[in-house]
């Protein structure tokens, strides 16, 4: 569980440090960042003695589900921000928490399922409950108009949900995997970034010290301790504290003076904790 709040912690930087980086166009940020993320998972496996083919040599279902989950998700995620207002995108493709819980039964291995609880059902409820009220408060206006967008937002939750549910049942692949996923997905964002993006390089030694922490934290390291998390933790309590994830990033956000605090961030966070804290009873009584 300690490498799925380390994970989720790292993602709740990801806006602030984004917003530092500046206006480095999505697939280019992508390809950046993710030849990072892949150069941590091969300096790690090769530091370890794992061999090359101990990176690559895998399955193609395996390639399909790390790709797939990478990559799709997103490519998916910066096609919605395009075609729908960011709040109201955000707020769909935030059902993935949900989603993984859900799943989590029906997806499972035979030896794991039929153990989804009310709790669990009951956590993820109120973390979407606080992540609507936070998006609620910053204005929500869902239109006919932006339906695109809002199915490609929700192609993004689903991505993620099946990616870490189905790397839970792809369990005996090694974490070293995931430095081939992050290459591959690298190389695929940068032919979309050359298709279709002109490049904009970082403009300030601070913006490249930020496009470095994106990948050395959340779209780097946070992988590998996402992939061990889901393999050896509770998924379903992982699912419901999933969603700490834009609670943090606002409050990191608030604390750089990058935004402005509300009394919904603080009702959210709350109805946030309380779920958390339901989905992950039976660790609390272990």
């Amino acid at each position: 569980m300690a490498s799925g709040l380390a994970a989720i912690c790292l993602w709740g930087s990801l806006a602030t440090l984004s917003v530092l980086a500046g206006e480095v166009p999505p697939f280019q940020m992508v390809a950046m960042t993710f030849a990072i993320g892949a150069a941590i998972g091969i300096v790690r496996a090769r530091w370890r003695g794992v061999g090359w083919a101990g990176l690559v040599r895998w399955p193609a279902q395996v390639w399909l589900v790390g790709i797939g989950g990478l990559f799709g998700y997103h490519a998916l995620y910066f096609g919605a921000l395009q075609l729908a207002p960011p709040a109201e995108a955000n707020l769909v493709n935030y059902l993935w928490p949900l989603l993984i819980v859900l799943s989590s039964a029906p997806l499972a291995a035979e030896s794991e399922r039929g153990r989804l609880g009310w709790t669990h059902l009951a956590g993820a409820g109120l973390g979407f409950a606080g992540v609507a009220l936070l998006a609620v408060g910053r204005g929500l206006n869902f239109t006919g108009d932006h339906a695109l967008g809002y199915a490609l937002a929700l192609g993004c939750a689903f991505t993620w949900a099946l990616y870490s549910v189905m790397s839970r049942r792809f369990g005996e692949t090694p974490t070293d995997a995931i430095a081939g996923f992050c290459a591959a997905s690298a190389v695929l964002s940068l032919l979309c970034h050359l298709v279709f993006e002109r490049t904009v390089w970082p403009a300030t030694p601070l913006a490249w010290l930020a496009v470095l922490a994106l990948g050395l934290g959340p779209t780097g390291s946070a992988f590998y301790f996402w992939d061990h998390a889901v393999k050896r933790g509770d998924i379903r309590a992982l699912g419901a504290f999933s969603y700490a994830t834009p609670i943090l990033s606002t409050a990191i956000l608030i604390v750089c003076g990058l935004a402005e605090p509300t009394g919904a961030l603080l009702l959210a966070a709350l109805l946030v904790t309380i779920g958390a804290v339901l989905a992950s009873r039976e660790l609390w009584r272990k």
